[in-house]
């Protein structure tokens, strides 16, 4: 049997595997950290979507709730003004770089972007950062797949998902800086890639970036969401 720590989240007292990430051992618990890029079976963190921040008694600084481990007696606190205040920078962050039309998004309603503005309180369109241009080529040539990198948010769990538990791996990340995005490697269409339609990159992708085709999100009978209403243009 594994060792078991004691330690404290929120005053909460807590028990966890020694070893475990402090985000997995919150989770486990029924206390919510945002998070975007974490998953679980990763031997290291991602650690891109840096919105996982938490104060840990102790320390000078946050940190990343995927990355830290638990340890016996520490004392973590997943809300505070500096905590708060970098989440909500690394959001919007996001979303200046992001392609916003949630009505005509498959994902609409089930997007993680939209869950997590409301649970940090924020626009999904702030205002504080220069919008970046999102105008790269829509990949629609898959008979069941469109990959669209500019909902993309590099998450980087398609790429995952196809290079470690598919057995295709087509996707990765191309180019640098700000022109980053997911594609097939040797920038060939998807259609044209070794890609094996096991469509295990859909269903990870948290945004619109990669949806199946024919999905019901241009549905002009669907009435606008919550998101839609006010942050539309």
């Amino acid at each position: 049997m594994s060792e078991e720590v004691s330690f404290f989240i929120d005053d909460q007292p807590v028990k966890a595997r020694a070893g475990e990430k402090l985000l997995w051992a919150a989770l486990d618990k029924g206390i919510e950290i945002p998070h975007l890029c974490a998953e679980m079976e990763l031997e290291e963190p991602f650690g891109a979507c840096r919105l996982c921040f938490v104060e840990v008694e102790g320390r000078d600084l946050p940190v990343l709730a995927c990355s830290e481990v638990v340890s016996d007696g520490m004392r973590v606190q997943t809300r505070s003004e500096r905590v708060d205040r970098l989440r909500k920078t690394a959001f919007e962050l996001l979303m200046s770089h992001h392609d916003l039309d949630c009505k005509n998004c498959a994902r609409n309603r089930s997007c993680e972007l939209q869950q997590l503005a409301k649970t940090l309180k924020v626009s999904l369109r702030p205002k504080r950062f220069r919008k970046l241009p999102t105008e790269a080529p829509i990949d629609d040539s898959h008979p069941e797949i469109v990959l669209n990198p500019n909902r993309c948010i590099l998450c980087g769990k398609c790429v995952w998902m196809c290079n470690r538990m598919g057995s295709s791996g087509v996707l990765d990340f191309v180019f640098r800086g700000l022109r980053t995005r997911v594609a097939p490697f040797r920038l060939e269409p998807l259609v044209e890639s070794s890609c094996d339609d096991c469509m295990r990159c859909v269903d990870i992708c948290p945004v619109g970036a990669l949806t199946r085709k024919g999905s019901a999100a241009e549905s002009p009978s669907a009435p606008p969401s919550t998101e839609d209403q006010q942050d539309s243009p």
